[in-house]
C-alpha cells in the first residue's frame, strides 16, 4: 500500500510539473525576502566596520626552558580593534622591539642573563591586557646538547 502511494504521489508531482506548475516546497525559501515596513533591515556597514574592543590574549605566553646558546621565540596572539600595540619587558625593562615581529619576540644567543621573567601588554585606547612567562636559561655543557 505504501508503495502505491509513493507512486501515485510521484506521478501526480510529474504531472503538474508537466504543465509548468509545480507544487510549492514548505522547505525551501522564496528566492526573494519579503521586508515589510514594521521589520528592521541590518545595517550593512556595522558588518563592515567591526565593533571597537578592548585587547585580549587569545594565545598567552608560554613558560620556557632554553640552552645557553640557543635561540627561543616568545609568542602571543592578540584580539581587539583597534589593534593593539605590543610593549615586551624582561624583569619589568621594556625591551627594544626593532626588527621583531608582531606577536613574537625572538631572544638570540641566550646566556644565563636572559633567564627570567617576560610580559607582554597589549594595549589601544580601550584598555589593556597582560601575558608574562619565565624563561629558564639552563647551562647543559658544551657539546651534550643541540639547539631545535
Amino acid at each position: 500500500m505504501r508503495k502505491a502511494e509513493v507512486q501515485m504521489t510521484l506521478k501526480k508531482g510529474a504531472d503538474e510539473e508537466a504543465r509548468g506548475m509545480a507544487p510549492p516546497s514548505p522547505r525551501i525559501p522564496s528566492k526573494r525576502a519579503k521586508v515589510s515596513s514594521d521589520q528592521v533591515v541590518p545595517d550593512t556597514a556595522a558588518s563592515v566596520y567591526p565593533t571597537p574592543t578592548p585587547p585580549v590574549f587569545i594565545r598567552k605566553m608560554r613558560n620556557a626552558a632554553v640552552g645557553t646558546g640557543c635561540d627561543i621565540r616568545l609568542k602571543v596572539a592578540v584580539a581587539g580593534d583597534p589593534q593593539p600595540t605590543l610593549y615586551w619587558y624582561h624583569n619589568d625593562d621594556l625591551l627594544n622591539m626593532d626588527n621583531q615581529e608582531y606577536g613574537g619576540l625572538w631572544i638570540r644567543d641566550c646566556k644565563p642573563s636572559d633567564a627570567g621573567l617576560y610580559t607582554c601588554i597589549a594595549t589601544n585606547h580601550l584598555g589593556e591586557a597582560r601575558s608574562s612567562a619565565v624563561l629558564a636559561v639552563l647551562d647543559l655543557g658544551e657539546g651534550n646538547y643541540e639547539c631545535s
